[in-house]
């Protein structure tokens, strides 16, 4: 049978990569290892957090599905860092490993174009440098227009405990021994990369008395723009939190020749998350800091295991008994499961174009840690763009493109492609120039006239959002035209929130600007009615105006070297003066505009001086 999208891997980009190809109409097929395991979550299964929380809700305002099945299946919700600025506020929910992936099924389940096949992908079908489908193992051969590879962490996957080594997946399934090999056969860089795991523990064996609770927000969240909360507030699920103690220290330093990364293995090759590092890593780099914190989260309402965030290893399993028994609350803890840390082959993302169409394969694209990245929300957003460009490019239309101005999910491409990486890459706030823009709390609004227009976004919905913008406007005007007379019977309300000002007549306009004055405050001398969600929306925009306006211009103005355009032709060592390490990042890259080629490590201000001269005055002559 033909199809036209084949997606391979059903993890979290391949969930996502699948139902924006069906969604869009066009006859996919997911095939995966194991249906059981789609949308699996083999770590922690919490979805959002710093930036990554953002993400999920640029996923749901272009059509994607994350944000819907987290808001219909977590445990607990909160909003990260709410006591700071919008720019670095994002959402994070402790998901249920059980209810998820049967969320996420029962979606893709429902819809028309999407077949699901279990099977395992062995080989691409290449004629003339284009993907034309896949073979699986047993030699059966199916034919697609795009092929898009979501293998996670499957590709010659090892499991590494202590001394030592097994070749399997997450959870002990045959991993893809040949698919790797074969992509480096037909030319692709193919590099080695490591994460890792920690312990999971009998909730009943642990003494929560010795530790601190952490529970949900008391207010209620949702990732969806487009559904309202489905639980309770006083139903949610708690966490706790916990400390390393100086024995836990001792332990690790003392059996640190144990650890597959510190000796126990001396074949290691791949590199581990910078950004996420096992605790050894932190016990090692950090020896100043006499604790590490760690979270106790539930897995699911249906089991009573706990996950140790913070503490992944590859210590043997003698040795993590000691280590968890030195923690608080865990003296007598009954460890159900051991830590572990996984190799994996992944393609070098510098192979990729923006639209992760593979410069190598035409009509092959690649999404989620098959490209380096780490983390489930990376995963899905890359699957998301994938499964998009994939079936623009069917319809014979220009790829979605999103800029560094309109969305984390544009950093993260950006980044890969023009950067490359050098461990796991993980998605973070300061990663993002414009985050001032690239908020939380407006997603819908950056990107959800976009989802539209690729076609995962319904009149509807649509309809919601342009109600959303005139209400916006609408209160704009409501606090201009409305004024507050100051006398000596509110001056006490003003006083008491530390708001000085003299007796005058002044717009709730003027008063909003003040960094003192809420929304919440106004409403205590007048009637605002309108939804909470129009009010944060304008308080925000009055309280960083400048900031905002002053980022929107930084954005104009890479805006306008972004439209400069580098031919795709152009020969880099045809080109005078220009550093070697330069010459040769310009050449690995491609970039395909000079703002992109000033993105590339390596390539400095005098090298883009020397490359914007030759194509003003001497590319055309060399041609």
């Amino acid at each position: 049978m033909n199809y036209e999208i084949i997606v391979v891997g059903g993890g979290h980009a391949g969930c996502e990569a699948a139902y924006a190809s069906a969604k869009k109409g066009h006859k996919t097929l997911l095939i995966t290892s194991n249906i059981k395991n789609i949308a699996d979550m083999p770590c922690n299964p919490h979805i959002g957090g710093s930036a990554k929380g953002i993400v999920v809700r640029e996923i749901d305002a272009l059509g994607g599905i994350m944000g819907k099945v987290a808001d219909k299946t977590h445990l607990q919700i909160k909003m990260l860092n709410s006591a700071k600025g919008p720019a670095v506020q994002a959402l994070r929910a402790q998901g249920d490993k059980i209810a998820y992936p049967k969320e996420m099924l029962a979606n893709l389940n429902s819809l028309n174009n999407l077949t699901i096949q279990e099977g395992m992908v062995e080989d691409l079908i290449i004629e003339e440098n284009t993907a034309k489908g896949v073979t699986l193992e047993d030699g059966t051969k199916i034919i697609s227009q795009k092929v898009i590879l979501t293998t996670g962490t499957y590709l010659k996957a090892d499991i590494l405990v202590g001394s030592t080594r097994t070749r399997q997946g997450p959870h002990g399934e045959k991993p893809s021994n040949h698919l790797s090999d074969k992509l480096k056969e037909y030319g692709f860089n193919i590099i080695r990369l490591k994460t890792g795991t920690p312990q999971r523990i009998d909730r009943k064996t642990i003494d929560f008395s010795k530790t601190k609770l952490e529970p949900g927000d008391n207010k209620l969240l949702t990732f969806s723009f487009d559904l309202k909360p489905c639980y309770k507030i006083e139903d949610q699920e708690p966490c706790y939190l916990t400390y390393t103690t100086g024995e836990t220290h001792k332990i690790i330093m003392d059996n640190l020749n144990k650890s597959s990364m510190y000796g126990g293995l001396d074949d290691i090759k791949g590199i581990g998350p910078r950004y996420c590092p096992s605790i050894e890593d932190k016990v090692v780099r950090f020896k100043d800091k006499e604790r590490h914190q760690l979270f106790l989260e539930p897995e699911s309402r249906y089991y009573d295991d706990i996950y140790v965030q913070g503490f992944s290893t590859s210590m043997p399993p003698e040795i993590q008994e000691k280590m968890v028994h030195s923690l608080p609350g865990l003296e007598k803890a009954k460890i159900l499961k051991y830590g572990y840390a996984i190799e994996y082959d992944a393609i070098y993302p510098t192979q990729l174009n923006a639209s992760l169409e593979t410069k190598v394969i035409k009509n092959l694209y690649t999404a989620g840690q098959i490209n380096g990245t780490s983390g489930y929300e990376e995963a899905a957003c890359q699957g998301l763009m994938a499964g998009i460009n994939a079936a623009l490019s069917i319809e014979g239309k220009e790829p979605l493109i999103l800029k560094r101005s309109d969305a984390y999910i544009g950093v993260l491409i950006d980044d890969l492609i023009t950067k490359g990486i050098r461990d796991p890459y993980r998605l973070l706030s300061s990663r993002a120039e414009f985050r001032l823009i690239l908020r939380s709390d407006n997603a819908d609004l950056r990107l959800r006239k976009i989802g539209y227009e690729v076609g995962l976004i319904s009149h509807e919905q649509l309809e919601r959002l342009l109600t959303k913008e005139k209400e916006i406007e609408e209160l704009k005007q409501f606090l201009k035209d409305n004024k507050i007379k100051i006398n000596d019977n509110n001056q006490d309300l003003f006083k008491a929130n530390g708001i000085n000002v003299s007796n005058t007549t002044i717009s709730l306009e003027q008063l909003i600007k003040r960094p003192q004055v809420t929304m919440s405050f106004l409403e205590q001398l007048i009637n605002i009615p309108f939804k909470e969600e129009i009010k944060e929306q304008v308080e925000i925009n009055y309280k960083y105006e400048g900031y905002i306006k002053k980022a929107i211009a930084e954005a104009d103005k890479m805006l306008k070297l972004e439209k400069k355009q580098i031919p795709d032709d152009i020969d880099y060592y045809k080109i005078k003066n220009i550093a070697s390490e330069a010459r040769q990042k310009l050449n690995e890259v491609r970039p395909k505009t000079i703002a992109q080629a000033i993105r590339i490590s390596g390539v400095n201000p005098s090298d883009i001086a020397v490359l914007s001269v030759y194509l003003k005055k001497e590319y055309n002559n060399h041609e």
